[in-house]
């Protein structure tokens, strides 16, 4: 199943993005058969990121929240929150670039 994860962060926690970004990183790496194209959200192209959205693929919304929570951006209390949701791609057979 896909799905779409929708994170806020904190912005007490800014500053947690810098320090832990490579431990995030490696741990999208180390995730990609699952967090299929993660990203972070902005305002404004040069503007500082605000939250992320990623597209998972999971059998089920527990195997996404088990999953996100082991981020460090999560661990580390970045993320203040997220937002689970079911995508059905409009065509399943089209493979896009991103």
């Amino acid at each position: 199943m896909l799905f779409v994860v929708r994170f806020t962060d904190n912005r007490e926690r800014l500053a947690t993005r810098k320090q832990f970004l490579p431990a995030h990183l490696e741990w999208l790496e180390a995730h990609n058969k699952k967090v299929l194209v993660p990203g972070s959200l902005r305002p404004e192209p040069d503007a500082a990121p605000i939250g992320a959205f990623w597209i998972v693929e999971a059998e089920n919304k527990n195997e996404v929240e088990h999953l996100l929570q082991s981020d460090p951006f999560w661990v580390q209390g970045l993320r203040q929150r997220y937002e689970i949701l079911h995508w059905s791609k409009a065509f399943p057979e089209r493979q896009v670039l991103v």
